[in-house]
């Protein structure tokens, strides 16, 4: 698909003055590629959104005027704030029809798959690819057919199909989707009351006070590597209750 938009030159530049440009109703951006040099540009932020909406996608062809001077561009970056789903500032690069560019395009699946309809998940790994192509060869996207996929399957980016004259640049090995078993719940749930520890948890806590309280038999040892804490401490509050005395 290819559109057409007006530009405007613009001198200022800046935080200052791109706020100023979208007070007004109009987006900063930049010309630049193929033999032009960098110009910084605004466009009618609705003529903006009308184009993209309607083009459904970031990579449609746009014949740029600016100053009488048409540029066969296509936007490179489009910063948007997507609270108040506003455009912030586009790159348009420059292009010449008989040059393949690289720009990269989403990949949209079609379909219901069967392993969803049997109660999997369908898991997104890759939502975009980088592509080779003519500037009027790019496509809006790239389709993938999930009807046939089932729980525990998936699909790579060699298993797209891209249109005549599209070349895939991404790892052929990248996960792009998969359907998978649903998360299996706890079984092990905590169903003890707040505050309470459960059964098992309260036995052994039970278990461990009543071998701490319960004194060593006269004359027996502790074992090796146990105690020697307790003895600190009790060794700390004697000499604190000495000193204590004395004071």
């Amino acid at each position: 698909m290819e559109a057409k938009l007006d530009a405007e030159p613009r001198s200022e530049t800046g935080k200052g003055a791109a706020h100023r440009l979208r007070a007004r109703g109009r987006v900063p951006a930049i010309l630049y590629g193929q033999d032009v040099e960098p110009t910084p540009i605004s466009v009618g932020a609705l003529d903006l959104l009308h184009l993209y909406h309607s083009s459904g996608g970031a990579s449609v062809l746009v014949d740029l005027r600016v100053n009488g001077d048409e540029h066969l561009t296509i936007a490179r970056e489009i910063q948007r704030d997507l609270i108040h789903d506003r455009f912030i500032h586009v790159d348009f690069m420059a292009v010449r029809r008989d040059e393949k560019i690289t720009v990269s395009v989403d990949v949209h699946e079609i379909g219901d798959s069967a392993g969803v309809h049997a109660g999997g998940v369908i898991q997104h790994h890759l939502r975009e690819v980088e592509i080779e192509a003519l500037p009027g060869d790019v496509p809006e996207r790239i389709e993938v057919d999930i009807t046939s996929l089932q729980i525990g399957e998936s699909l790579r980016v060699g298993d797209l199909q891209p249109p005549s004259g599209v070349e895939i640049l991404t790892d052929a090995d990248t996960m792009v989707i998969a359907v998978i078993e649903p998360a299996v719940m706890d079984t092990e749930l905590d169903l003890g009351v707040a505050g309470e520890e459960a059964p098992e948890e309260a036995a052994e806590a039970e278990a461990a006070e009543e071998g701490e309280a319960a004194p060593a038999a006269e004359g027996e040892e502790a074992p090796e590597g146990e105690g020697e804490g307790d003895g600190e401490s009790a060794e700390g509050e004697a000499s604190g209750s000495e000193g204590g005395g004395e004071g």
